[in-house]
Protein backbone atom coordinates (compact mmCIF):
# COMPACT_ATOMS: atom_id res chain seq x y z
CA UNK A 1 0.00 0.00 0.00
CA UNK A 2 3.28 2.25 1.03
CA UNK A 3 4.91 1.23 -2.54
CA UNK A 4 1.33 2.52 -4.34
CA UNK A 5 1.42 5.24 -2.48
CA UNK A 6 4.59 6.39 -3.40
CA UNK A 7 4.57 5.36 -6.99
CA UNK A 8 1.74 7.87 -7.49
CA UNK A 9 2.70 10.46 -5.97
CA UNK A 10 5.75 10.62 -8.78
CA UNK A 11 3.34 9.86 -11.55
CA UNK A 12 1.07 13.03 -10.16
CA UNK A 13 4.40 14.82 -9.64
CA UNK A 14 5.48 14.31 -13.06
CA UNK A 15 2.02 14.89 -14.61
CA UNK A 16 2.09 18.38 -12.92
CA UNK A 17 5.74 18.93 -14.25
CA UNK A 18 4.82 18.28 -17.53
CA UNK A 19 2.00 20.90 -17.05
CA UNK A 20 4.48 23.50 -16.06
CA UNK A 21 6.19 22.86 -18.77
CA UNK A 22 3.58 23.60 -21.06
CA UNK A 23 2.56 26.22 -19.00
CA UNK A 24 6.23 28.15 -18.77
CA UNK A 25 6.48 27.67 -22.68
CA UNK A 26 3.12 29.35 -23.20
CA UNK A 27 4.59 32.77 -21.95
CA UNK A 28 6.43 32.70 -25.22
CA UNK A 29 3.14 32.49 -27.28
CA UNK A 30 1.51 34.80 -25.09
CA UNK A 31 4.17 37.50 -25.93
CA UNK A 32 3.10 36.58 -29.31
CA UNK A 33 0.06 36.57 -28.95
CA UNK A 34 -0.28 40.43 -27.75
CA UNK A 35 0.85 41.67 -31.10
CA UNK A 36 -2.41 39.70 -33.22
CA UNK A 37 -5.32 39.96 -30.19
CA UNK A 38 -6.64 41.43 -27.18
CA UNK A 39 -6.43 39.71 -23.69
CA UNK A 40 -9.85 38.86 -23.42
CA UNK A 41 -10.55 37.46 -26.90
CA UNK A 42 -6.88 35.43 -26.58
CA UNK A 43 -8.06 33.98 -23.73
CA UNK A 44 -11.35 33.18 -24.62
CA UNK A 45 -11.16 31.76 -28.11
CA UNK A 46 -8.38 29.57 -26.72
CA UNK A 47 -10.69 27.78 -23.82
CA UNK A 48 -13.31 27.23 -26.45
CA UNK A 49 -11.14 25.23 -28.75
CA UNK A 50 -9.94 23.67 -26.04
CA UNK A 51 -13.58 22.38 -24.95
CA UNK A 52 -13.89 20.61 -28.51
CA UNK A 53 -10.36 19.43 -27.50
CA UNK A 54 -11.80 17.29 -24.93
CA UNK A 55 -14.81 16.15 -25.99
CA UNK A 56 -13.20 13.45 -27.81
CA UNK A 57 -10.53 12.62 -24.92
CA UNK A 58 -13.21 12.00 -22.79
CA UNK A 59 -14.76 9.53 -24.69
CA UNK A 60 -11.77 7.75 -24.82
CA UNK A 61 -10.49 7.66 -20.95
CA UNK A 62 -14.57 7.02 -19.80
CA UNK A 63 -14.04 3.73 -22.56
CA UNK A 64 -10.96 2.77 -20.67
CA UNK A 65 -10.79 4.05 -17.21
CA UNK A 66 -14.36 2.76 -15.57
CA UNK A 67 -13.44 5.00 -12.57
CA UNK A 68 -14.31 7.86 -14.67
CA UNK A 69 -17.72 8.62 -15.67
CA UNK A 70 -20.36 10.99 -16.32
CA UNK A 71 -22.13 11.97 -13.35
CA UNK A 72 -25.93 10.22 -12.87
CA UNK A 73 -27.26 11.36 -9.13
CA UNK A 74 -28.26 14.73 -8.73
CA UNK A 75 -25.68 15.25 -5.95
CA UNK A 76 -22.90 14.27 -8.61
CA UNK A 77 -24.12 16.46 -11.66
CA UNK A 78 -24.40 19.65 -9.02
CA UNK A 79 -21.14 18.60 -7.62
CA UNK A 80 -19.12 18.36 -11.22
CA UNK A 81 -21.12 21.73 -12.14
CA UNK A 82 -20.10 23.48 -9.11
CA UNK A 83 -16.43 22.39 -9.34
CA UNK A 84 -16.49 23.46 -12.94
CA UNK A 85 -18.12 26.63 -12.07
CA UNK A 86 -15.69 27.93 -9.46
CA UNK A 87 -12.50 26.86 -10.85
CA UNK A 88 -13.86 28.34 -14.04
CA UNK A 89 -13.77 31.59 -12.51
CA UNK A 90 -10.25 31.64 -10.90
CA UNK A 91 -8.94 30.24 -14.20
CA UNK A 92 -10.42 32.95 -15.96
CA UNK A 93 -9.14 35.66 -13.11
CA UNK A 94 -5.76 33.43 -13.91
CA UNK A 95 -5.84 33.74 -17.71
CA UNK A 96 -7.44 37.11 -18.09
CA UNK A 97 -5.26 39.03 -15.50
CA UNK A 98 -1.89 37.39 -16.98
CA UNK A 99 -1.92 38.12 -20.40
CA UNK A 100 -3.06 41.65 -19.72
CA UNK A 101 -0.04 42.14 -17.36
CA UNK A 102 2.46 40.72 -20.51
CA UNK A 103 0.30 42.80 -22.67
CA UNK A 104 0.74 45.94 -20.79
CA UNK A 105 4.19 45.19 -21.12
CA UNK A 106 5.43 43.04 -18.17
CA UNK A 107 8.49 40.56 -19.33
CA UNK A 108 8.02 36.77 -19.98
CA UNK A 109 10.62 36.53 -16.73
CA UNK A 110 8.88 38.76 -14.54
CA UNK A 111 5.71 37.70 -15.12
CA UNK A 112 6.77 33.75 -14.53
CA UNK A 113 8.04 35.11 -11.13
CA UNK A 114 4.96 37.37 -10.19
CA UNK A 115 2.62 34.21 -11.36
CA UNK A 116 4.50 31.91 -9.56
CA UNK A 117 4.23 33.92 -5.85
CA UNK A 118 0.88 30.88 -5.61
CA UNK A 119 3.19 29.00 -4.08
CA UNK A 120 3.59 31.40 -0.92
CA UNK A 121 -0.57 32.60 -1.64
CA UNK A 122 -1.42 28.56 -1.51
CA UNK A 123 -0.31 27.61 1.91
CA UNK A 124 -1.72 30.82 3.49
CA UNK A 125 -4.92 30.46 2.66
CA UNK A 126 -4.62 26.56 3.39
CA UNK A 127 -3.90 27.83 6.82
CA UNK A 128 -7.13 29.57 7.13
CA UNK A 129 -9.16 26.40 5.75
CA UNK A 130 -7.27 24.13 7.85
CA UNK A 131 -5.05 22.41 5.31
CA UNK A 132 -1.79 22.25 7.23
CA UNK A 133 1.75 21.66 5.84
CA UNK A 134 4.70 20.28 7.45
CA UNK A 135 7.89 21.87 8.32
CA UNK A 136 9.87 20.78 5.40
CA UNK A 137 6.98 22.72 2.59
CA UNK A 138 7.36 25.91 4.43
CA UNK A 139 11.02 25.63 3.97
CA UNK A 140 10.80 24.47 0.14
CA UNK A 141 8.40 27.36 -0.31
CA UNK A 142 10.56 30.04 1.27
CA UNK A 143 13.94 28.56 -0.73
CA UNK A 144 11.74 28.65 -4.17
CA UNK A 145 11.00 31.56 -4.14
CA UNK A 146 14.51 32.96 -3.39
CA UNK A 147 15.25 30.90 -6.51
CA UNK A 148 12.37 32.37 -8.60
CA UNK A 149 13.73 35.86 -8.09
CA UNK A 150 17.56 34.98 -9.16
CA UNK A 151 15.61 33.16 -12.05
CA UNK A 152 13.40 35.28 -13.26
CA UNK A 153 14.34 38.95 -12.35
CA UNK A 154 17.07 41.20 -13.76
CA UNK A 155 18.66 43.50 -12.35
CA UNK A 156 17.05 45.77 -9.58
CA UNK A 157 12.91 44.61 -8.99
CA UNK A 158 10.56 47.06 -9.29
CA UNK A 159 6.91 46.81 -9.37
CA UNK A 160 5.22 48.50 -12.20
CA UNK A 161 1.50 49.07 -12.64
CA UNK A 162 0.99 46.31 -14.97
CA UNK A 163 2.59 44.02 -12.35
CA UNK A 164 -0.17 44.53 -10.16
CA UNK A 165 -2.22 42.76 -13.21
CA UNK A 166 0.21 39.77 -12.83
CA UNK A 167 -0.03 39.85 -8.84
CA UNK A 168 -4.11 39.24 -9.07
CA UNK A 169 -3.08 36.72 -11.39
CA UNK A 170 -1.36 34.94 -8.83
CA UNK A 171 -3.90 35.31 -6.23
CA UNK A 172 -6.40 34.14 -8.68
CA UNK A 173 -4.02 30.59 -9.79
CA UNK A 174 -3.61 29.82 -6.21
CA UNK A 175 -7.40 30.01 -5.35
CA UNK A 176 -7.87 27.77 -8.31
CA UNK A 177 -5.36 25.64 -6.79
CA UNK A 178 -7.12 24.69 -3.73
CA UNK A 179 -10.65 24.69 -5.47
CA UNK A 180 -9.46 21.97 -7.60
CA UNK A 181 -7.33 20.24 -4.54
CA UNK A 182 -11.82 20.61 -3.02
CA UNK A 183 -13.34 18.92 -6.08
CA UNK A 184 -11.14 16.17 -7.58
CA UNK A 185 -12.63 13.80 -4.96
CA UNK A 186 -16.37 15.31 -4.95
CA UNK A 187 -16.54 14.87 -8.87
CA UNK A 188 -16.86 11.59 -11.02
CA UNK A 189 -14.63 12.54 -13.77
CA UNK A 190 -11.65 14.52 -13.86
CA UNK A 191 -12.10 15.37 -17.46
CA UNK A 192 -15.21 16.69 -17.71
CA UNK A 193 -14.71 18.98 -14.84
CA UNK A 194 -11.59 20.13 -16.89
CA UNK A 195 -13.75 20.53 -19.53
CA UNK A 196 -16.39 22.67 -17.65
CA UNK A 197 -13.73 24.64 -16.48
CA UNK A 198 -13.02 25.80 -19.66
CA UNK A 199 -16.27 26.64 -20.72
CA UNK A 200 -17.05 28.83 -17.72
CA UNK A 201 -13.45 30.38 -18.26
CA UNK A 202 -14.24 31.38 -22.41
CA UNK A 203 -17.98 32.66 -21.25
CA UNK A 204 -16.36 35.40 -18.56
CA UNK A 205 -13.69 36.37 -21.36
CA UNK A 206 -16.00 36.57 -24.00
CA UNK A 207 -18.33 39.46 -22.37
CA UNK A 208 -15.12 41.73 -22.06
CA UNK A 209 -14.03 40.16 -25.52
CA UNK A 210 -17.25 42.08 -27.20
CA UNK A 211 -17.36 44.86 -25.27
CA UNK A 212 -13.55 45.96 -25.18
CA UNK A 213 -11.99 43.91 -28.02
CA UNK A 214 -14.34 44.18 -30.63
CA UNK A 215 -16.67 47.56 -29.37
CA UNK A 216 -13.73 49.92 -27.90
CA UNK A 217 -10.85 48.32 -29.81
CA UNK A 218 -8.80 50.23 -32.39
CA UNK A 219 -10.53 49.09 -35.60
CA UNK A 220 -13.80 47.63 -34.05
CA UNK A 221 -15.14 44.63 -35.57
CA UNK A 222 -12.97 44.35 -38.61
CA UNK A 223 -9.76 45.45 -36.49
CA UNK A 224 -10.71 42.34 -34.68
CA UNK A 225 -11.41 39.92 -37.20
CA UNK A 226 -7.98 41.29 -38.15
CA UNK A 227 -5.97 39.76 -35.57
CA UNK A 228 -6.85 36.60 -36.82
CA UNK A 229 -5.98 36.53 -40.39
CA UNK A 230 -2.79 35.23 -40.55
CA UNK A 231 -1.08 31.82 -39.92
CA UNK A 232 0.97 33.17 -37.67
CA UNK A 233 -1.48 35.02 -35.55
CA UNK A 234 -2.74 30.93 -34.79
CA UNK A 235 0.29 29.89 -34.22
CA UNK A 236 0.15 31.41 -29.88
CA UNK A 237 -3.77 30.55 -30.09
CA UNK A 238 -3.47 26.76 -30.85
CA UNK A 239 -0.09 26.15 -28.87
CA UNK A 240 -1.96 27.97 -25.79
CA UNK A 241 -5.55 25.89 -26.36
CA UNK A 242 -3.95 22.53 -27.04
CA UNK A 243 -1.27 22.22 -25.10
CA UNK A 244 -1.62 24.82 -21.78
CA UNK A 245 -5.06 24.75 -22.00
CA UNK A 246 -6.37 21.33 -23.25
CA UNK A 247 -3.38 19.10 -21.84
CA UNK A 248 -1.39 21.23 -19.09
CA UNK A 249 -4.75 22.17 -17.06
CA UNK A 250 -6.49 18.57 -17.24
CA UNK A 251 -2.98 17.13 -16.22
CA UNK A 252 -2.62 19.76 -13.43
CA UNK A 253 -6.79 18.50 -12.52
CA UNK A 254 -5.62 14.76 -12.65
CA UNK A 255 -1.84 15.19 -11.14
CA UNK A 256 -3.06 17.34 -7.74
CA UNK A 257 -5.36 14.16 -6.45
CA UNK A 258 -3.97 12.57 -3.32
CA UNK A 259 -1.05 15.64 -3.35
CA UNK A 260 -0.69 18.52 -0.82
CA UNK A 261 -1.76 21.18 -2.77
CA UNK A 262 1.22 23.41 -1.35
CA UNK A 263 3.66 20.48 -2.54
CA UNK A 264 1.56 20.54 -5.97
CA UNK A 265 1.96 24.42 -6.17
CA UNK A 266 5.73 23.85 -5.51
CA UNK A 267 5.94 21.18 -8.76
CA UNK A 268 3.96 23.32 -10.57
CA UNK A 269 6.43 26.46 -10.26
CA UNK A 270 8.67 24.78 -12.39
CA UNK A 271 6.72 26.87 -15.16
CA UNK A 272 8.97 29.56 -14.16
CA UNK A 273 11.96 27.71 -15.09
CA UNK A 274 10.29 27.04 -18.44
CA UNK A 275 9.03 30.03 -18.89
CA UNK A 276 12.98 31.76 -19.01
CA UNK A 277 14.21 28.77 -20.78
CA UNK A 278 11.80 29.47 -23.96
CA UNK A 279 12.47 33.17 -23.33
CA UNK A 280 16.37 31.91 -23.83
CA UNK A 281 15.85 29.61 -26.53
CA UNK A 282 12.75 31.30 -28.95
CA UNK A 283 12.89 34.69 -28.04
CA UNK A 284 16.28 35.24 -27.47
CA UNK A 285 16.72 36.42 -24.00
CA UNK A 286 19.88 36.36 -22.31
CA UNK A 287 19.95 33.42 -19.82
CA UNK A 288 22.92 34.21 -16.78
CA UNK A 289 24.61 32.08 -14.16
CA UNK A 290 22.35 33.77 -11.49
CA UNK A 291 19.87 32.62 -13.27
CA UNK A 292 21.12 29.15 -13.10
CA UNK A 293 21.32 29.03 -9.69
CA UNK A 294 17.82 29.87 -9.83
CA UNK A 295 16.90 26.77 -11.52
CA UNK A 296 18.69 24.60 -9.19
CA UNK A 297 16.91 26.16 -6.03
CA UNK A 298 13.84 25.71 -7.70
CA UNK A 299 14.66 21.95 -8.58
CA UNK A 300 16.24 21.34 -4.53
CA UNK A 301 13.04 22.83 -3.04
CA UNK A 302 11.06 20.58 -4.99
CA UNK A 303 13.01 17.50 -3.90
CA UNK A 304 13.00 19.10 -0.39
CA UNK A 305 8.91 19.04 -0.15
CA UNK A 306 8.61 15.19 -0.99
CA UNK A 307 10.99 14.60 1.35
CA UNK A 308 8.12 14.16 4.44
CA UNK A 309 4.88 13.70 2.80
CA UNK A 310 1.49 14.44 4.84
Amino acid sequence: MKTKKINTTISHSIMLALAAFFWGTTFVAQAMAGDYQGAYTFCCIRNVIAVFILIPVIKIIEKKDTTQRAPKTKEEKKSLLMGGIVTGIFLAGTAIFQQLGINMGTSAGKAGFLTACYIVFVPIIGIFLKRKCKLNVWISVVIALVGLYLLCIKDDFSIEPNDFSVLICSLSCALQIIAIDYYVDRVTSLVRLAQLEFLVCAIIAAVPMFIIDMGQGAGGISGWLQGFSSFEAWIPILYAAFLSSGVAYTLQIIGQKDLNPAVASLVMSLESVFSVLAGWIVLGERMSLKEGIGCVLIFAAIILSQVKRD
